[in-house]
């Protein structure tokens, strides 16, 4: 009896020796207390491996998680604002997760004191998230959280909102996706702070509690059935801007081209006329040199040709009667050209 009792104790005290020693492992922070005070704590980043502290009751271990970790948010409602009537517009029901962490010894030591459990840090940080994010949508207008279908009847939403029943299928292009993402990152800036402001998600859950919040990523949007008529009505006024706006394009475009054809048939027009001017130019100075030729060589021809042509001019327009001499100079056209003698010489009339 007093030998098993031996053995017994002996195994008690090997197990209550075996407290002294404990490991730090690579993904987690272990916090050390001696009667409930803080001692010690190893980030395993750098102080991963084996470790030795005084046996229990006296040391106790706390092991917490350094990884990243991630839950989902009950659904929140939320009010979206109305910028041309200064007044709340529809009501959107916003379904979003958190993912967060401890992020170095300090912040271990502050979730220790004050949070303790990551079961505890989320039902802190989900209140807190949600009233920020209700808040964040309720300043924004229902415009620069829904993208209306393009031409192409594309519907797209920041973090992938579900299309508005009655409103055509989802057909989500590159440009959609640019949009969405940006209007995704704008929520999430204005959520976490990240413009460095000191009242912001990330900057104060890191002072008061020891959290590190990575993200916030909106999941989608749910529409109430009481906004979806209206929303789907701002999707048809939307189209009929949008065939406004191409028609208006296309009357631009046509007018444009009208008077590019029009300016362009009067550049060849013009550059007609100057041809057939400097045509016409360069055949009457043609032609002058070619009757100077032909003068020069029978100037009483000549002579003949020019009272012809005058005597032309003078009757070609006019009804008036002419009484002429005989003996006028310009009856002599009427026998006829000028005769030469055989030595070359005009004969006389």
């Amino acid at each position: 009896m007093r030998r098993g009792l031996l053995i017994a104790a002996a195994v008690a005290l090997v197990l209550w020796l075996r407290t002294t020693l404990y490991t730090v492992d690579y993904a987690e922070f272990v916090y050390v207390t001696r009667f409930g005070e803080p001692v010690a704590v190893y980030d395993g980043r750098t102080a991963a491996g084996l470790k030795l502290k005084a046996p229990w009751p006296v040391d106790s271990v706390l092991r917490l998680d350094r990884r990243v970790q991630a839950f989902d948010l009950p659904a929140v409602e939320s009010l979206t604002r109305d910028p041309v009537n200064r007044t709340v517009d529809k009501t959107l029901a916003v379904d979003a997760f958190v993912t967060w962490r401890i992020p170095d010894a300090a912040a271990a030591d502050r979730f220790v004191k004050v949070v303790r459990t990551p079961e505890q840090a989320r039902k802190i940080l989900a209140p807190l998230v949600n009233g920020r994010l209700a808040a964040a949508v309720s300043t924004m207008p229902l415009d620069d959280l829904v993208s209306v279908p393009d031409a192409e009847g594309g519907l797209a939403a920041v973090a992938g909102l579900a299309a508005v029943a009655g409103a055509g299928d989802a057909v989500i292009r590159a440009a959609d996706l640019a949009a969405l993402d940006a209007r995704a990152e704008r929520v999430r800036r204005r959520l976490l702070g990240d413009d460095g402001s000191p009242d912001g998600l990330r900057a104060k859950a890191l002072a008061e509690y020891g959290i590190e919040v990575v993200d916030v990523r909106v999941r989608r949007f749910a529409y109430p059935e009481a906004v979806r008529g209206s929303i789907a009505e701002r999707i048809r006024s939307e189209r009929a801007r949008k065939v406004a706006d191409y028609e208006s394009d296309g009357r631009q475009r046509a007018a444009r081209i009208t008077t590019d054809a029009a300016a362009a048939a009067r550049r060849t027009e013009d550059d007609a006329a100057a041809r057939k001017t400097r045509i016409e130019g360069e055949a009457r100075a043609e032609a002058a040199r070619v009757r100077g030729a032909a003068y020069a060589h029978d100037p009483e021809f000549a002579a003949f040709v020019e009272k012809l042509q005058a005597f032309q001019a003078m009757v070609a327009d006019t009804r008036d009667v002419l009484l002429i001499s005989t003996r006028h100079p310009l009856f002599d056209l009427l026998r006829g050209p000028p005769a030469k003698e055989p030595n070359g010489a005009a004969a006389p009339r």
